[in-house]
C-alpha cells in the first residue's frame, strides 16, 4: 500500500489589519491508498484551510507560506496552473460543505456533471451522459433524474449529486469538507454511509473533515486532530479511542456521549479556541488544559512519535516518557 498524499510542514497565514493570523502552521500528515483519514477539531481550528491549501484554493489575503503537498509524487504547490487544473477532478476532488452553493440552479444536474467530465477527459457528450447516469445510480439517484434541476431535489439528494460530481473523473483522493453540514441527522447518516460504501467499492482515499467525533471514529482508519491551526495528535482510530495522548483529544472524547456507557459523565471543554492573530509561542491549548505547567506557557510543543504510528504534540507526554 503506497502513499497517495503527503503533507509536510504546511503553513497558511492570513494578513489582516490587526496582524498575521496563523490559520495553519507546520501541519504534516499522510494519506495511504484506500484509507479514510478523519481530520477533526472545533470550528476555527484550520481544517477547511488545510483542504483549501492542498487544492491551492487559498486567495488573498491568505497565502501558503511554507511546506509541500505531494499527490502521487507531484508537489501541488509547485506545479503550473495548467497542470493543476488537470490534476483537480482527475487525481483529487472535493465534496463541498454546501451542495446548495456548489450546484448551478439554471442547469440540470446532469449537464453539470457532463460538463465536468468533458472538461477533463476526451470523451463524447454521449459517453459523458452515460457515465453521468451511472454515477447518479451509484449514489442512489434514478439515472433519468439527470434532466432535473437542483431545486427539484431535497438537501440530501443535492449532496448525493455533489458526491457524484466529485467522482466524475475517477479521482484517487476525495476530500469531503463537512459535507453533511445543514442536513438532518438521518440524512447525515445516509450520506456518510454512502461515502464509506463508495470508498470501499472504488478503493478511494478519503480525507473526511468534520467536527463530529463519533461519526469519524465509526468510519475512519486514522484520525488527525487539529487545534488552533496546529496538528496535535495523529494516530489510528483504535489508538485515539483507547489511548489518546493529547489533553485536547482526551477532552473531545470526554465531551462525546458514549452510547455503550450511558452512565459516563459528559464534560464540556471550558473556554474557546484562541485568536490566531499574533498568537504567542506556546502551547495553544494551555489556557484550557487541566495539566498545563510552566513550559506549556513558554514553548510550542512539536508533533513527535510517542508510539509506533502514533504522534502527539504535548510536553506532558515528554515529561512522562523522558
Amino acid at each position: 500500500m503506497g502513499t497517495v498524499l503527503s503533507v509536510e510542514n504546511l503553513s497558511t497565514f492570513f494578513k489582516t489589519d490587526k496582524g498575521i493570523a496563523k490559520a495553519v502552521e507546520n501541519v504534516s500528515f499522510s494519506v495511504e491508498e484506500g484509507e479514510m483519514l478523519g481530520l477533526i477539531g472545533e470550528s476555527g481550528c484550520g481544517k477547511t484551510t488545510v483542504a483549501q491549501s492542498i487544492l491551492r484554493l487559498i486567495e488573498y489575503p491568505g497565502k501558503v507560506v511554507a511546506g509541500s503537498v505531494h499527490l502521487n509524487g507531484k508537489n501541488l504547490l509547485k506545479v503550473k496552473d495548467s497542470e493543476l487544473l488537470n490534476l483537480r477532478w482527475k487525481e483529487i476532488s472535493v465534496i463541498p460543505q454546501s451542495a446548495m452553493n456548489a450546484l448551478n440552479p439554471v442547469y440540470t444536474v446532469g449537464d453539470q456533471i457532463i460538463e465536468a467530465i468533458m472538461l477533463h477527459e476526451k470523451v463524447s457528450k454521449k459517453e459523458a451522459l452515460e457515465r453521468t447516469k451511472i454515477l447518479l445510480e451509484l449514489v442512489g439517484i434514478d439515472r433519468e433524474r439527470w434532466k432535473s434541476f437542483p431545486h427539484e431535489f431535497s438537501g440530501g439528494m443535492k449532496q448525493r449529486v455533489a458526491i457524484a460530481m466529485a467522482l466524475a473523473c475517477n479521482p484517487k483522493l476525495v476530500i469531503s469538507d463537512e459535507s453533511t453540514t445543514g442536513l438532518d441527522v438521518l440524512t447525515q447518516a445516509q450520506v456518510i454511509a454512502l461515502i464509506k460504501n463508495l470508498q470501499k467499492k472504488m478503493d478511494l482515499s478519503v480525507i473526511l473533515i468534520s467536527h463530529d467525533l463519533p461519526m469519524v471514529t465509526a468510519i475512519c482508519d486514522r484520525i488527525a486532530i487539529m487545534y488552533a491551526g496546529k496538528l496535535v495528535e495523529w494516530a489510528s482510530t483504535e489508538d485515539i479511542l483507547n489511548g489518546a495522548r493529547h489533553p485536547y483529544s482526551q477532552a473531545l472524547l470526554n465531551a462525546t456521549p458514549d452510547l455503550s456507557n450511558p452512565e459516563r459523565e459528559v464534560t464540556s471543554i471550558p473556554g474557546s479556541v484562541p485568536n490566531l492573530i499574533n498568537i504567542p509561542s506556546c502551547c495553544r491549548f494551555h489556557t484550557r488544559c487541566p495539566y498545563a505547567f510552566e513550559r506549556c506557557r513558554q514553548e510550542t510543543p512539536e508533533l513527535r512519535e510517542v508510539n509506533q504510528g502514533h504522534y502527539a504534540a504535548c510536553f506532558l507526554e515528554e515529561e512522562q516518557n523522558g
